[in-house]
């Protein structure tokens, strides 16, 4: 007897891999589990305004890139008459626009769109080369020694060190700190403490996002290498920085801002966040983000259409083999329930019961006159196929000539299917009687019912076409039914007389 161990085995990793599937598009993409989920997107917006000086123009603009936390979706660039490229150079990624010739006060304006993503694809780019002391004259030099010994005797690592530093520089009692500060900002004391510690760090221009803010300005805040990923503190701040509205705009802090032809150059930022749904939101990440490159996401929305519903014929299927294998629910031919209960999502559930009953039970008529001329099998389906296109177009002509729109839609209806389940029946007549012809036909409607309240359930449509893994639990579902070889429960009423005895 053949072992089923390796048959289990299976099942059970198809089970595994379709949770596995499912778990890595939750966490990895940050696709939610249900479809009332809403994601944020951040529109910011900065406006450069300066003079023209009747002479060509050049304005460069550091331009945020996606990181930790966000994702960039999209950028655009209000500017009249300017040409604008996006290009990457040395001191990192930037928005430029040129015109020919520009007078008097100009306006530029630059749009990002960000995704709130906790799962934004970014590779930090770790500090490169030596990190190179700064020169302090002898009296700051001595403050700053005691400061960075201090904090060395006060830490773990780099992290704690810099929290420590960061304590030091804001003790007011301290006189090291306050003659560091007389000459340098908080953060760029930080900044070159931490240099001539040779802890790896860099300062940032940073946005604080806040919803309907106008006018606001980049902030600098030190950015410090932890071994595996940039951390934010604030200078005025001890602990880190916590990143949730805090978008990182200049990484380099080489120049925001450069305009050549031009003067009294100013940029201000405004924001405003909105809420979308997770469908769209994973459609904005899959047109950003490469790695969504191989997702039905990253189709058309035609074809991402089509796929949305071929995604839910196999829980159609898990449906039919349920009803069929544990019921013991008899239907006229095996998948055709589901054939019909997708014609039922485009036609509407009562009219596609008036359709199909309408079209049966006039094809059976007919089919039972054609019976009578003793045609050969391929000429007789033949036969049936026109005359079942003929019936639908006679329906839907007469539906449109009495006002009844909804009948229009009875052409989504698979003919062909129709026309066998129209052959299968007529048999079934003449060798089983109208009851057995009553019993699979009524069976057959009951299930395309059930197939349909399942496909057009928001739920299992949303999970079917957001988790691929969903489509290998349920061919583990269905190979599972299959080794079943119990009583049907409507086989249990011949049991009926014995439970009285």
């Amino acid at each position: 007897m053949t072992s089923k161990v390796p048959f289990y085995l299976s099942v059970a990793l198809l089970i595994l891999a379709g949770i596995a599937l499912s778990v890595f598009r939750h966490q990895n993409y940050g696709v939610p589990w249900t479809p009332g989920a809403t994601s944020k997107i951040w529109d910011v917006e900065a406006r450069i305004e300066f003079s023209g000086q009747n002479k060509p123009v050049t304005v460069s603009l550091a331009a945020p890139t996606t990181q930790a936390g966000f994702t960039l979706i999209n950028e655009s660039s209000s500017s009249s008459g300017y040409g604008v490229s996006y290009v990457s150079t040395d001191s990192g990624r930037r928005a430029e626009w040129s015109v020919r010739n520009a007078n008097g006060p100009q306006t530029i304006y630059y749009k990002a769109q960000f995704l709130v993503d906790p799962q934004a694809n970014v590779s930090p780019v770790p500090p490169k080369g030596e990190i190179q002391a700064p020169t302090f004259s002898g009296p700051v030099e001595s403050a700053a020694m005691a400061l960075i010994k201090q904090a060395t005797e006060r830490s773990a690592n780099d992290m704690t060190f810099t929290r420590e530093l960061i304590k030091s520089l804001n003790d007011t009692d301290s006189q090291n700190a306050s003659l560091i500060l007389n000459d340098l900002t908080k953060v760029e004391a930080v900044d070159k403490l931490l240099a001539y510690a040779k802890v790896p760090s860099k300062i940032v221009g940073v946005i604080e996002l806040e919803d309907g803010r106008r006018r606001q300005s980049i902030e600098h805040i030190n950015q410090v290498w932890d071994g595996s990923k940039w951390v934010l503190f604030n200078p005025n701040d001890a602990n880190p920085v916590i990143a949730e509205n805090i978008l990182v705009w200049d990484e380099t802090n080489v120049s925001l801002l450069d305009l050549v032809g031009g003067k009294n150059s100013q940029v201000h930022f405004s924001m405003i966040a909105q809420e979308v749904s997770s469908i769209q939101a994973t459609q904005e990440k899959a047109m950003a983000d490469g790695l969504l490159n191989f997702s039905i996401h990253s189709l058309p929305l035609e074809e991402q259409a089509m796929f949305k519903t071929i995604m839910l014929i196999p829980i159609g299927a898990l449906i039919v083999v349920f009803l069929r294998v544990i019921i013991g629910l008899k239907t006229s031919g095996t998948f055709m329930p589901v054939l019909i209960a997708v014609a039922f999502v485009q036609t509407q559930l009562l009219t596609g019961i008036v359709g199909f009953l309408l079209i049966v039970g006039t094809g059976l008529v007919i089919r039972s006159y054609l019976s009578k001329l003793n045609l050969l099998l391929v000429a007789r389906i033949s036969a049936v196929i026109i005359t079942v296109i003929l019936i639908i177009s006679v329906f839907t002509v007469v539906a449109f000539k009495i006002g009844l729109t909804e009948g229009l839609s009875i052409t989504f209806f698979p003919m062909i299917i129709l026309s066998w389940t129209i052959e299968r029946m007529s048999i079934l007549w003449e060798e089983e009687g109208a009851k057995e012809v009553l019993l699979q036909g009524g069976g057959s409607l009951l299930t395309s019912v059930l197939v349909y309240l399942a496909m057009t359930n928001s739920f299992i449509q949303y999970l079917t076409f957001n988790f691929i893994g969903i489509q290998l639990i349920v061919l583990a579902g269905i190979l599972l039914l299959g080794t079943y070889t119990g009583y049907r429960l409507t086989e249990l009423r011949r049991f009926k007389p014995l439970a009285e005895d």
